[in-house]
């Protein structure tokens, strides 16, 4: 996987705090947008925003739905387990190859095959007639979702080397907003279509289509200017052959934090319309409560990275997270319905682990290459630890019949992120061998 700009070290150059992810990437290619005309500029502006709005809808659409594709399908809890567990695994699975393809082809084109994937994958998913189908054509749009997470930012550096924190902004706010977006509006849209399920999970191919227009000439353009420079990969940095990687506590930490937020992350994106549901809630304000949820990661995907640069250990917002996620959790137990609302901004609050911990592998590298092998590391060993959180939820529920016990085992797993994140938090560099 490749490095994420959205923090760079602040120690790197001596910069201020509120510089974070504001200079321009070292051996950024010569093909940056700043180079480019007026036109195509606005045109790798929309290409960026219209592929992160696409990274999130196939899996947030489909939590409000939930219950009537288990019903049309025939599909018991384990097995939807199986598919709410599928975006990490995917993610584990196809990202990684990610850097590959993107050295050869690309990193333009390999954006452009991944939204072909997700428009084909969301475009044939209610189509299905059976489980078989929908986890296949549902695992085709992860994959090219898997490309796009891993690239969009090799993309914002490439090409905006000298806007990277106003760019990585702007791509995080168009994900934060499809995310939302998907969860509220498809179950009105399935009401307005007559209840049919499959047209409004199928209308998400529609924002896809529209990213293929754009990307193809972004594509076009991208094959007449220089390549990057030799040595540089897709991301712009080369290897740094002296940071042992899997011996590093800093790294292992990092990993594990990512894993447990992401599991977090996708428990809350696959089972809690459902808890809602199940708490007495109509479909539609289980989808508007997730995107509530979805949504906070708005605003707060701006203000974290600034907060977590400014201090020399991240635990206490670490801390504060953990216990956001906690009282959500502690809430749906005692009340699921009475204070819907407060436990849906609770883990909100609790899911923008996801931008601190990015933010934490900017902070805990001195330069790009260490960065690189840092996020690929930490993001490969979290997604892997994230896949079976939900199908355990799935099982759980099934099992016992009521959400306590999930509710417990992802309260532990919240436990168990504040203290490994507060490991993760401490000020040391994987080039020292922390």
């Amino acid at each position: 996987m490749a490095d994420d700009p959205v923090t760079i070290d602040r120690r790197a150059g001596g910069g201020s705090p509120d510089s974070v992810g504001t200079r321009a990437a070292p051996g950024a290619s010569p093909d940056a947008a700043a180079s480019a005309s007026p036109w195509a500029r606005r045109l790798l502006v929309a290409g960026v925003v219209l592929a992160a709005f696409n990274l999130r809808p196939a899996i947030t659409a489909l939590g409000p739905l939930l219950e009537e594709v288990r019903g049309a399908l025939a599909m018991n809890g384990t097995v939807a387990g199986l598919l709410t567990s599928a975006p990490a695994l995917c993610f584990a699975v196809f990202g990684g190859a990610a850097p590959r393809l993107a050295r050869r082809w690309g990193p333009a084109a390999v954006v452009l095959a991944g939204m072909a994937a997700v428009t084909a994958g969301l475009a044939l998913r209610p189509l299905a007639g059976g489980t078989a189908w929908f986890l296949a054509s549902s695992a085709l749009a992860l994959a090219g979702i898997a490309a796009g997470n891993v690239l969009m930012p090799v993309v914002v550096k490439r090409w905006f080397p000298d806007r990277i924190g106003p760019m990585t902004g702007l791509y995080s706010m168009a994900l934060s907003v499809g995310t939302a977006a998907a969860a509220a509006l498809t179950v009105p849209a399935v009401r307005t279509l007559e209840g049919d399920w499959r047209l409004g999970l199928g209308m998400w191919a529609l924002p896809g289509a529209l990213a293929l227009l754009v990307w193809v000439p972004v594509v076009r353009g991208a094959r007449t200017r220089t390549a990057a420079p030799a040595g540089t990969g897709a991301g712009g940095c080369g290897a740094d052959a002296g940071i042992r990687i899997t011996r590093s506590v800093a790294a292992w930490s990092l990993g594990v934090f990512f894993g447990f937020q992401a599991t977090a992350a996708y428990v809350v994106m696959g089972w809690l319309p459902q808890i809602f549901r199940d708490a007495g809630l109509p479909a539609s304000t289980a989808g508007l409560l997730l995107a509530v949820t979805m949504g906070m990661s708005i605003p707060l995907s701006y203000v974290l990275p600034r907060v977590a640069a400014r201090l020399g250990h991240q635990g206490p917002l670490v801390a504060v997270l953990a216990c956001c996620g906690l009282g959500g959790y502690a809430g749906l137990w005692l009340a699921p319905a009475q204070g819907a609302w407060a436990w849906a901004l609770l883990l909100g609050v609790s899911n923008c682990a996801f931008p601190l911990v990015l933010t934490m592998i900017g902070m805990r590298a001195r330069t790009g290459a260490g960065v690189a092998r840092l996020s690929a590391f930490a993001q490969g060993t979290g997604y892997l630890i994230a896949v079976p959180g939900p199908l355990l939820v799935g099982a759980l529920h099934q099992h016992t019949g009521g959400w306590h016990a999930p509710l417990a085992l992802m309260a532990a797993l919240m436990a168990a992120q504040l203290a490994v994140g507060l490991v993760a938090g401490r000020d040391r560099c994987v080039e020292d061998g922390g």
